[in-house]
């Protein structure tokens, strides 16, 4: 029980924190080359894992979650600072930082991909080794899409959301900026209302998306 627990861990703490680093980082980034360093000088442009961890987010709640054995990981690293005042184009740079942690999932999915192939070209298979490998790929190309799309909620405070407010005319993205507050009341009640009406975003996930996402990378291999 304890050994199959600390082998389950391990196959997804490095992909975990790989997939939240790489988000943030990128929205750090992106917004430094836009003109705020306000994330470099907080030391957050780079891949330390304890620049980045949450103590709930990061290591309590999939911690949880990985002992109840829930089919849903879920998780969160410390937000990069961004001071959107900073930015050349306030308004417009907004939804280009917003984008690029997304973006930045959705190419980690593709690299992890790749890695897994050549992995299964190059090693033989039937290993231990191998099979922990694999199992590292697969759970970091699953969680690489499901932050992606999830972010792109167009419900703030997420990536979607911040999107959603750049392409806005001024006076409709304020009049959407006061909602933030609510976005977390929101989120939950999504999560509790959809399947109600008998939407299992799990098994959409699993089922249909994440084969489709591997057959379209391996289509150009």
């Amino acid at each position: 029980m304890i050994t199959t627990l600390i082998y389950t861990l391990t196959t997804w703490v490095v992909p975990l924190l790989l997939c939240m680093m790489v988000h943030e980082v990128a929205h750090g980034l992106v917004a430094y080359k836009l003109g705020d360093k306000t994330a470099y000088y907080a030391g957050r442009l780079n891949f330390n894992p304890l620049n980045h961890l949450d103590p709930i987010g990061s290591l309590l709640l999939p911690g949880l979650l990985l002992l109840l054995r829930s089919p849903i990981l879920f998780g969160w690293a410390k937000p990069v600072p961004v001071d959107f005042r900073n930015l050349n184009h306030p308004k417009r740079d907004m939804g280009l930082v917003a984008a690029a942690g997304p973006i930045s999932n959705l190419l980690l999915a593709i690299a992890f991909a790749l890695v897994g192939r050549l992995l299964l070209w190059g090693l033989p298979l039937g290993g231990h080794f191998t099979h922990w490998m694999i199992e590292n790929i697969r759970n970091g190309i699953g969680l690489s899409l499901a932050l992606g799309i999830f972010n792109l909620l167009p419900i703030l405070p997420l990536d979607g959301g911040r999107i959603v407010c750049s392409l806005l005319p001024v006076k409709y993205s304020v009049l959407y900026q006061q909602t933030e507050k609510y976005g977390f009341l929101i989120l939950l009640g999504l999560l509790f209302v959809l399947p109600l009406f008998g939407i299992d975003i799990v098994r959409w996930f699993i089922g249909t998306l994440y084969p489709l996402f591997l057959r379209l990378v391996y289509l150009f291999m």
